[in-house]
């Protein structure tokens, strides 16, 4: 593969994209569960959901390489700006162009959610770049996993299914929930690799504020709140057949998978913990897309 190529690879976090994915995928399984699947909408929010991402990527590599929180030959994956392979300018031109395409991406829902969907767009933006960016950097003042529970959980599943569905339902903000919970798994994990060269850099996250033991405890009791929030579900499930008895495989697939990872989080430290980030995403990915195929089968 040609490096350069390479290099932007690395940039997008392929590894993290997991978690921008399944909260569409969650918002479009419960809208063919309900029959109110709208297709156009359902591949916009995709798009606009992976582009947000990928905003928030670029952003977070170029302004942790200004604020000095990256450095060569750090643990966790290269970062070409930080090694030299990516012009910091560059970066930062393509970090907003990125944003540019997301937005007229973002416009298309509007057809199918409305005018408010822009002042939703806007906030979307404001927080990709506001993660690492500006006067009060939220992943520098421990609040990146809130940031990740709210618009990686929360407004894809909860406005991706008004959007896509055209109509509310609780059941969006249940499975927004769960999704939330565990992407904000990752990003601990993330955190949890990185906490020392953080906590030298003044890049307070709840990691570094609260220390590995009680992150390694949040990351078992966040796939549980995961799985709890759709407690209505299950019991739905449960007395009416909604769905297919096998659903309930679904939270015991994912809870076996994710009490393996949180096992190999107590035995590993340094450049050892980067596979557990690719792992926890792909545990979340997993299992949206078994409840995807629950809901639609």
């Amino acid at each position: 593969m040609n490096n350069r190529v390479k290099v932007w690879i690395e940039a997008v976090r392929l590894r993290s994209l997991p978690v921008s994915v399944s909260g569409v995928l969650m918002a479009i399984g419960i809208a063919v569960w309900q029959n109110h699947l709208r297709w156009i909408p359902a591949v916009l929010c995709l798009v606009f959901a992976v582009l947000a991402q990928v905003v928030s990527n670029f952003a977070n590599e170029y302004y942790d390489f200004r604020h000095g929180a990256d450095k060569k030959g750090r643990v966790g994956p290269r970062r070409g700006v930080t090694e030299g392979d990516i012009k910091p300018k560059t970066l930062r031109n393509v970090t907003y162009i990125t944003l540019a395409v997301a937005c007229l991406v973002g416009c298309g829902l509007i057809p199918f959610g409305g005018w408010q969907m822009i002042p939703v767009g806007i906030v979307i933006a404001a927080f990709a770049i506001a993660y690492s960016a500006g006067p009060y950097p939220l992943s520098y003042h421990g609040l990146g996993e809130l940031t990740v529970f709210l618009f990686y959980g929360l407004v894809p599943v909860v406005f991706g299914y008004y959007v896509i569905a055209g109509r509310w339902d609780a059941l969006a903000v249940l499975g927004g929930m769960t999704i939330g919970f565990m992407g904000v798994n990752v990003l601990l994990i993330n955190n949890y690799r990185d906490m020392d060269d953080d906590a030298q850099v003044g890049k307070n996250t709840a990691v570094v504020i609260f220390g590995r033991r009680l992150a390694a405890a949040a990351y078992l009791f966040n796939g549980f709140m995961a799985i709890a929030m759709l407690s209505p579900l299950w019991l739905m499930i449960y007395i009416n057949g909604s769905l297919s008895q096998l659903t309930y495989l679904i939270p015991l697939i994912y809870l076996v998978m994710h009490v393996i990872t949180w096992l190999k989080l107590g035995r590993r430290t340094g450049a050892a913990l980067n596979p557990l980030l690719g792992e926890t995403a792909c545990n979340m990915l997993i299992f949206t897309i078994l409840m995807l195929l629950a809901f639609v089968f």
